[in-house]
Formats: C-alpha cells, sequence, structure tokens
C-alpha cells in the first residue's frame, strides 16, 4: 500500500504563483512514477503532469505547459508541482497519484493510488 498527503493549496490571484506537495508513505518503492491531475466543479478529472523515478522525463498537459514544473525529492518521498501564471480556468482540486507500471500516462486509469486533495482557488 502506498499513501499520498497533498498540501500547499490555497487562493491566489490570478498571475500568482503556488507549489504543491505530495508526500508519500508505505510501500513507495513499488509505484516509481507520480502524477498531477485536477477536477473542477462539475468536470471529469483531468492530467496536469507526471515524472518518472529519476526526474529524467515528465509528461504536462498542453494547458499548463511553460507555466506548471513537475520535481521530486526521493529522499524525502515528496514530489512537487510549481504553478506559475496561475488562472482563474486552473481551479480545482489538485490530487497526486502513483502509477506501479513503466512509463508515463495521461489517463486517470493508468494509477493506482490516489490522495485526498488539495484545494485551489484562482480569483480572476
Amino acid at each position: 500500500q502506498v499513501q499520498l498527503v497533498e498540501s500547499g493549496g490555497g487562493t491566489v490571484q490570478a498571475g500568482g504563483s503556488l507549489r504543491l506537495s505530495c508526500a508519500a508513505s508505505g510501500r513507495t518503492f513499488s509505484t516509481p512514477n507520480m502524477a498531477w491531475f485536477r477536477q473542477a466543479p462539475g468536470k471529469e478529472r483531468e492530467f496536469v503532469a507526471a515524472i518518472t523515478w529519476s526526474g529524467s522525463t515528465t509528461d504536462f498537459a498542453d494547458s499548463v505547459k511553460g507555466r506548471f514544473t513537475i520535481s521530486r525529492d526521493n529522499t524525502r518521498n515528496t514530489v512537487y508541482l510549481q504553478m506559475n501564471n496561475l488562472k482563474p480556468e486552473d481551479t480545482g482540486v489538485y490530487y497526486c497519484a502513483a502509477r506501479a507500471s513503466r512509463g508515463l500516462v495521461q489517463s486517470t486509469n493508468g494509477y493506482d493510488y490516489w490522495g485526498q486533495g488539495t484545494q485551489v482557488t484562482v480569483s480572476s
């Protein structure tokens, strides 16, 4: 089992920045690939960014490319999502997810464990 706990959400004005953290515990070595998803009210959960164990490979949704970065500190079992130049459409609950299989995927079905989410609100 792997437990994921997100933190760092909050309310920020458009153009501002936030950094989300996801702390993993348990059998973290079994789920090397990590990702962030988000879900706005009334919408489906959507992919935001993903990163491999080494951090050498990352993937981003087109809507966040150039504004968001994903990184990880394996000594702390923590994955980060740095969000810059935030827009109102970035508002939603942000979820951390862990994947046991190889490679990075953008589908929610590809991830085995999920955190409880952290709310991000961007005001205009």
